[in-house]
């Protein structure tokens, strides 16, 4: 087989696994934002090549790994703004503003080179409704607050709503992806916030547990 028939193959199983995996989630996802899920795919595996963005090396695993379980939040966003808190290389903020283009997303990080990724990204996949930000959270003030404040990336949901109580609006929410449920870590949450729901997310193509923590203040 050549390289060039290898690569076309590929690229068409990236897209069958996709669909199948959106349609699986119960999403309804059109031709133009497959073609945008799967530009920010090759980008991502483009980078990771020379700027190490993420630890899974294989396009097709991302797909389950960070594609679909980021699209698998997007039932749970209401309101209009959302703020993703130690983005990285754009996960899940990326997949879910690509799927809520009505939606308003910032994307935050504290590493430079992930930012201009996320820049980069913007650009070529023409989302207007993204926009980066380069700081650590507790020095960024932004002037309105956020309907949602989401995160994969607090290694504890007490520091989560500890550093980022400043970007929730009145009656807004910390949407938390995390793995298996620790009772430890659900009781350690300040006594002024509370969990508000527990999803669990069976997302196509990742083993394990996954769950998203909606955390509320009293």
């Amino acid at each position: 087989m050549t390289t060039t028939h290898y690569q076309t193959g590929l690229k068409t199983k990236k897209r069958l696994v996709l669909e199948r995996g959106v349609k699986q989630l119960g999403l309804s996802c059109s031709d133009e934002q497959i073609d945008q899920l799967l530009t920010y795919l090759e980008m991502l595996d483009r980078w990771n090549q020379a700027y190490n963005l993420t630890a899974i090396k294989d396009p097709l695993e991302m797909i389950g790994l960070h594609l679909l379980d980021s699209l698998a939040v997007s039932p749970m966003l209401s309101g209009e703004s959302c703020i993703d808190v130690g983005t990285g290389a754009g996960l899940p903020g990326i997949p879910l503003a690509i799927m809520n283009p009505k939606k308003k997303f910032t994307l935050l990080d504290s590493n430079g080179k992930k930012t201009r990724f996320l820049f980069q990204a913007k650009i070529e996949l023409k989302l207007s409704n993204i926009q980066e930000v380069n700081t650590r959270v507790e020095k960024y003030l932004p002037e309105h607050g956020y309907d949602h404040v989401l995160s994969r990336a607090f290694s504890s949901l007490s520091d989560m709503v500890s550093y980022c109580d400043h970007l929730l609006t009145t009656g807004g929410s910390f949407l938390a992806l995390k793995g298996r449920i620790d009772k430890t870590e659900l009781s350690d949450i300040p006594k002024s916030y509370m969990v508000d729901e527990i999803h669990p997310l069976n997302v196509p193509g990742v083993d394990g547990a996954r769950h998203l923590i909606k955390i509320v203040r009293h």
